[in-house]
């Protein structure tokens, strides 16, 4: 009897761990698809690790209605939202058909392009406190002007002109101008199809940043066309991959080091990046950029100070500090909230997507040699009179002005 007693406080033992076992199981891993960020690398760093994104749209400057305002209200939230969406489901085409408004608005943003539910603050910018950037220098004011200058003078015997369309703005309908035949006076890294010369194809630079596949740059803060960070870690370096644009992603290789860095002479297309830890901090530095790109203006001279740090497990801030004596009055600064994403439920794809093989280019020049040639038979119209990129189209999906433009740009 008193064997069978033990047998069976035995036997109830083991049930009672097995229950207790089957109970933890799920709590350890509730809510969870992997194991929580270690808060520490291997060798002793802040981690960083992850893919991560924005959840919301936050316009870069303050519309000039909230001008005092670092906040939506929930209700602003939503109206804008419900506005948003009404316009984008538009088919402004619809009036332009056969128009090279009609051809850019087949880039239909609703296809193309990812729109995010608005976030609290009212502009990325955080200083200056106004959330607006800072006025131009006289001497980048004169670079814009002679960019658009040129511009217009390219468009002006093109229906953009002539049919008094936003992208004319500051221009008049004209005869062709002899300029089509001059290079642009500065690097086109700006402009119509970010860097265009409207209908200029003397070679592929004439085609602009963002029809070369070329449209991915630093300091990115996120966009309607897509984007996602990849850290990976190392000692002494820290890698960002950035899935931005439409297939632009480009690899970023920061070296955690006490270098100083590369001579001037030295220019790249992303800057020359320097890195060190403040606390939980990666402080970057940013230097050497090529004159071959703009940001907001800047060139060459641009510097930028970031500061990656991890508030939690599912967030990180980025701040970056831009600076440019030569572009801007003041230095700025941005503030982005960065969400952490599922490595299983997310992949990062990182060969280019824009257009496989480059083989958008070579069509794009063969095509203005062969309208050349048509014209200079009798059997086309002149050139000079076709807008073949920055034709006010619909692709960005709202319109330049209006009730059918960016409720947050009115």
């Amino acid at each position: 009897m008193k064997r069978r007693l033990i047998e069976s406080i035995g036997v109830l033992a083991v049930l009672v761990a097995v229950t207790m076992l089957l109970e933890l199981a799920p709590v350890a891993g509730q809510g969870q698809s992997e194991p929580a960020p270690a808060a520490l690398t291997a060798w002793g760093e802040p981690n960083l690790e992850g893919i991560w994104t924005t959840d919301y749209q936050t316009p870069l400057e303050r519309p000039a209605r909230y001008a005092d305002r670092e906040f939506f209200t929930e209700e602003e939230r939503a109206a804008i939202d419900n506005e948003r969406a009404r316009v984008l489901a538009l088919d402004r085409r619809r009036d332009a058909r056969g128009s090279e408004q009609d051809v850019g608005g087949a880039y239909s943003a609703a296809i193309f392009l990812s729109h995010k539910h608005l976030g609290r603050r009212t502009s990325l910018i955080v200083d200056p406190p106004n959330g607006r950037l800072p006025e131009l220098t006289p001497e980048a004011a004169q670079r814009r002007d002679e960019i658009r200058e040129y511009q217009l003078a390219l468009l002006q015997a093109t229906n953009v002109c002539k049919d008094n369309l936003p992208a004319c703005a500051g221009g008049e309908y004209a005869p062709p101008s002899p300029r089509r035949f001059e290079p642009p006076p500065h690097y086109p890294a700006t402009g119509a199809a970010a860097g265009g010369s409207f209908n200029r194809s003397d070679g592929p630079e004439d085609r602009g940043l963002s029809e070369r596949c070329l449209g991915a740059r630093l300091p990115d803060f996120g966009g309607a066309a897509g984007f996602f960070l990849q850290v990976v870690q190392a000692p002494g370096t820290v890698s960002i991959f950035y899935d931005t644009g439409q297939g632009q992603g480009w690899q970023r290789v920061i070296p955690v080091t006490e270098r100083p860095h590369l001579s001037s002479d030295v220019r790249q297309w992303w800057g020359d990046s320097r890195g060190h830890w403040e606390g939980n901090t990666l402080v970057v530095d940013v230097t050497n950029f090529t004159p071959k790109t703009d940001f907001h203006g800047s060139r060459e001279n641009l510097h930028i100070v970031e500061r990656w740090t991890r508030i939690d497990a599912e967030t990180m801030e980025y701040v970056a500090t831009m600076e440019d004596p030569t572009t801007w009055v003041r230095p700025w600064t941005v503030a982005l909230e960065l969400s952490l994403q599922d490595n299983r439920a997310n992949r990062i794809y990182k060969e280019p997507r824009c257009h496989e093989g480059n083989y958008g280019m070579p069509g794009l020049l063969a095509g203005a040699r062969a309208d050349d040639r048509a014209f200079a038979e009798g059997r086309g119209p002149d050139p000079a009179t076709l807008c073949t990129a920055g034709c006010g189209g619909f692709a960005a999906g709202f319109a330049e002005s209006g009730d059918e433009a960016d409720p947050l740009q009115r």
